[in-house]
């Protein structure tokens, strides 16, 4: 089961971060940032990363927990 959890924590938070991406390229006032340093640009890439994995584990942890009520609930 951690095993399971884990693989789809990645999964979340890859798929997250692309959303993510694909959303700050279609904001316009986002979008206008073109030239960015690399120390920006490094520090923008991480926030996205860390926020997709953030929301991927609450998303897990709900998952996972919901199951287990449920399994609980029908016992």
């Amino acid at each position: 089961m951690v095993k399971v959890s884990l693989l789809v924590m990645l999964v979340l938070t890859v798929l997250i971060a692309m959303g993510l991406r694909w959303r700050e390229q279609r904001l316009p006032a986002v979008a206008s940032q073109k030239r960015l340093g690399l120390v920006a640009r490094g520090k923008k890439g991480l926030d996205r990363w860390v926020t997709a994995a953030a929301l991927a584990a609450v998303v897990t942890l709900g998952v996972a927990g919901g199951l287990h009520w449920l399994r609980v609930w029908l016992e």
